[in-house]
């Protein structure tokens, strides 16, 4: 998706962009805009709007539909446009590069900058809105929900909980955040699933992310999704990332998500290096030690 808008970016003119925003402004009353309001969104005029609607079809970043009415409303293109056109304003970025993950509910890129960065935009509710709208609490209070809102929660989400955690947990810095897009520091290192580990290292480094999860907690959040894809191994130690879907600690199912996450990451070392791990796991009792931020009964679950 931003491969195809990054060419473009240069060619769009600042109205341009008053419209893509109009039609955003419009799309939080109903998912198709009608054509008569556009003008009122985007304080530019009816024939000014006719000729950007053009250009801006032109480019796939926006979509029609004539329904009861003409409607308009933007493409994924269209909102990556909208936020990385907020990101050069800001000066946070000088442009996207190459392709670092692509997934069901992010596409990952670097990001060209004075340091390594990675731009991370969430797709949440694009290819999967109904499962979306069940799982994601912050889709249940709204009459009219868009895939862009849904989207743009998720980004919000994991900037606040990145801002929260950095630098007491090892997590990706967070840089900036707009609209569905998230600017971090990019991780060294490759995911835990791919790594090529000593089998008598196993229970150290289960020991490290069971701390990390230890010291979220006390610091306010469970991930709530952890698993072996979305922990990264480097030389230096390991990091955390994707937390979109983390919940405050005080939050009603915590503990029952702690203790997901905990039997998922045992799990998988069990599963991978079952001479290093214990037959038996008192998930429990892990979860209870990093309630209690007891670090010593946690290192010793970790034992043979």
């Amino acid at each position: 998706m931003v491969q195809n808008v990054a060419p473009v970016m240069a060619e769009l003119e600042p109205e341009d962009f008053h419209l893509l925003s109009g039609i955003e402004q419009g799309m939080r009353f109903s998912e198709w805009v009608q054509r008569e309001k556009i003008p009122e969104f985007s304080r530019l005029t009816a024939e000014d709007v006719e000729y950007r609607l053009d250009r801006c079809m032109d480019r796939e970043l926006i979509e029609r539909k004539t329904i009861q009415y003409e409607g308009y409303t933007l493409t994924f293109e269209g909102y990556d446009a909208l936020a990385l056109h907020t990101f050069a304003q800001r000066e946070t970025i000088d442009g996207v590069g190459s392709p670092l993950g692509v997934g069901k509910e992010s596409d990952v890129y670097e990001a060209r900058s004075y340091r390594p960065l990675a731009l991370k935009f969430h797709r949440e509710g694009y290819t999967n809105f109904r499962e979306v709208m069940r799982e994601r609490e912050y889709t249940a209070d709204r009459e009219h929900v868009s895939w862009q809102y849904t989207a743009r929660k998720a980004a919000e989400r994991e900037y606040d909980a990145l801002e929260t955690l950095y630098p007491d947990v090892s997590v990706p810095q967070p840089i900036d955040h707009n609209r569905h897009a998230v600017v971090m520091e990019r991780m060294d290192g490759v995911e835990l699933s791919k790594a090529r580990l000593d089998p008598e290292q196993a229970r150290s480094l289960l020991e490290m992310v069971l701390r990390e999860i230890q010291t979220a907690y006390q610091e306010g959040y469970v991930h709530a999704d952890i698993s072996e894809y979305n922990v990264f191994v480097a030389s230096d130690g390991i990091t955390i990332f994707d937390w979109p879907q983390a919940v405050p600690t005080d939050h009603e199912n915590s503990d029952e998500l702690l203790e997901r996450d905990i039997d998922n990451i045992v799990g998988y070392f069990r599963r991978k290096y079952p001479g290093q791990m214990p037959e038996q796991t008192d998930i429990e009792g892990i979860s209870r030690a990093i309630r209690d931020d007891d670090f010593e009964s946690l290192r010793a679950f970790g034992g043979k």
